[in-house]
Formats: C-alpha cells, structure tokens, sequence
C-alpha cells in the first residue's frame, strides 16, 4: 500500500500543470471561436460606441492572456463568472444539469459492461467457432454505428410506435430516482452501444492472450478445471485491461453525450455547452469544459489508483 501511497502523491503533484495545461487550452480554443460576444449581446443595430462598451465591461478589449489569468483565479475560487445571456452563474447551471450527464454516462458504462465482458469473455472461450465469429462481427458493427442515428432509430420504435419509453426529457435523479432511470434508459442505449462493442473486442484479446501463456497450459496439464483456470488465472489477470478501458470509455461518453442529449432532450451539460457555443455564451462554454476536464482527470487517477491495487506493478514502476 506505501507504493500505492507514493503514486498517488507523485500522480497528484502531476496533476498540477496538466491541469494548467488543460484550462489553457480550453480558454484559448473558446477564445479563438469565430464571432463576437459583444456584438451579439448588443444586437445587429447597436452603434459601434455600444459594442466598445460592451467589450470594456465584461473585459474583451483586454489581452488574451490577461483574461486567461483573471479567468483560472477565478476559477480557482470556485467562480466561473454569469452566462452572458441569462445572467446565471455558470456554477448553478452546471450543477442544475451535471446530474443528468452523469447519470446517463454511469448507465451507458454499466450497461456496456453488462453486456461487453461477457460476450467477450464467450468469444474468448468459443475461439474460431461460428459463435465467436458472430460476436465479432457485432462488434465491429457497435463501433461503426453512430450514437446518434441509433438514438433515433430508439426513439421511432421503443417511443413513437410501441410508446415503451418517453421520447424526451429526463427526471432528476433526486426527486425520483427510477423514473430518472426510466427517462434515461433509451439515451443510455444509444450510447452504450460502442462501449459494449470495444469491451467485447478488447476483453475477448486480452483474454486470449492470457489463455495462450505457457502457465496456463500447465495448469490445464496438471488438471486444473476449465472453468477455475478462467476465473481464477484468465480474469484476473485481465482485470487492470478492463478497468482501463472502462475508464476510457467513461471519458469518450461525455463527448458522445452531447449529440445523444440534443437527440432526446436532455437537460445535460452536454446540451448546454452546445447551446450556449451556439450563441457565443464563452463563459458558460469554459465553465462546462473545465468541470469536463477536471472530471476526466479525476477519473484518469482513479484508474491509475486501481489499477495499482490489482497489479502492484504498475505501482512500482511510475
């Protein structure tokens, strides 16, 4: 556990000019959108003086990286400004619709990995036979499909013609936590679906591997049952390959999120930071992909973390 221990320090104190890195970027990529706030807060008839003082206000006319910097303080003191339009705090809107995000992401990750290890885990053991064949290819289908078209494809059958599932919308998972799963089921399978296929293919060559070593062989020489050799040497030793991937594929679902919350309605931040890069609202843009960035950081560590619990390897050698 101390290796785990020095790690975890050694990955937190990384974490520190990743992070300023990151913001950086974020800021500038906002920064360099085409258009500009000012004029579009002042409207198309506004006179030049207007626009001018509108730059003045919210700090515009000032260099990039004086902006930049008021921005991470900020930031840093847990203030990512007001929308430009609504005047909110970007902090409350992002915590109004963080929840609906997150929740969809955690239920596309369980429901790919449901599905993803096990039929993996099939292929793996059936290798060559027309079962395994059949996987495969599904897989290779799951990966092609887009989240989208598949959304609406949802939506027209499961919604519209045998009305199983709302079409759109989303419940809070704190006023009513199985009709928020029931809203968010049909999204939640749309974005799943490249999950499923990527854990299946990855867990199905991992395991393979594993099942080809040399000590394998000498377990099932010595008499070993199928079915422990499996679980107690193949699994195991693929466990940090899954949960690697799995953590991957939870970082990739925040950016499918925003065109599957557009196709369903759903009251994300996925939605919003399109909505508000729609209408130039940078604040509210920077405020979503800085929490985004800090979120899939966080979960990059917790990987490293697990992973270094699983295989006190991976520890001692970063």
């Amino acid at each position: 556990m101390h290796g785990v221990g020095r790690m975890v320090t050694r990955r937190a104190a990384q974490l520190v000019p990743v992070m300023i890195i990151a913001t950086f970027v974020v800021f500038a990529l906002v920064f360099l959108m085409p258009g500009d706030p000012a004029v579009t807060l002042a409207g198309d008839f506004a006179t030049e003086e207007r626009i001018m003082e509108i730059r003045a206000l919210y700090g515009f006319d000032q260099p990039f990286i004086v902006q930049y910097g008021r921005w991470l303080w900020n930031a840093l003191q847990f203030d990512l400004g007001h929308s430009l339009f609504s005047n909110e705090e970007v902090s409350t809107l992002i915590l109004m619709r963080l929840p609906h995000t997150l929740l969809l992401v955690f239920y596309a990750l369980i429901l790919g990995a449901v599905t993803g290890i096990p039929l993996g885990i099939l292929a793996a053991t059936r290798q060559g036979t027309r079962l395994d064949k059949a996987i495969t290819s599904l897989a290779s289908l799951g990966v092609a499909v887009p989240n989208f078209w598949l959304g609406i494809i949802l939506v027209s059958a499961f919604a519209l013609d045998w009305r199983l599932f709302p079409a759109t919308g989303a419940v809070s998972v704190f006023e009513d936590p199985l009709q928020a799963i029931y809203y968010a089921t049909l999204p939640a399978v749309a974005l799943s679906t490249n999950v499923t296929a990527v854990l299946t293919r990855q867990v199905r060559s991992a395991l393979l591997e594993v099942l080809s070593a040399q000590y394998i062989r000498t377990l099932r020489a010595k008499g070993l049952r199928p079915q422990a050799v499996l679980w107690r040497h193949g699994l195991r030793n693929i466990a940090a390959t899954i949960l690697t991937v799995a953590g991957l594929q939870f970082n990739l679902l925040f950016s499918s999120a925003v065109i599957v919350e557009s196709v369903y309605a759903v009251p994300g931040v996925g939605s919003l930071i399109s909505y508000s890069a729609l209408n130039k609202d940078f604040p509210v843009v920077q405020g979503v992909a800085l929490v985004l960035v800090v979120l899939v950081i966080c979960v990059n560590l917790l990987v490293d973390v697990f992973n270094s619990i699983l295989d006190p390897r991976v520890a001692a050698s970063t």
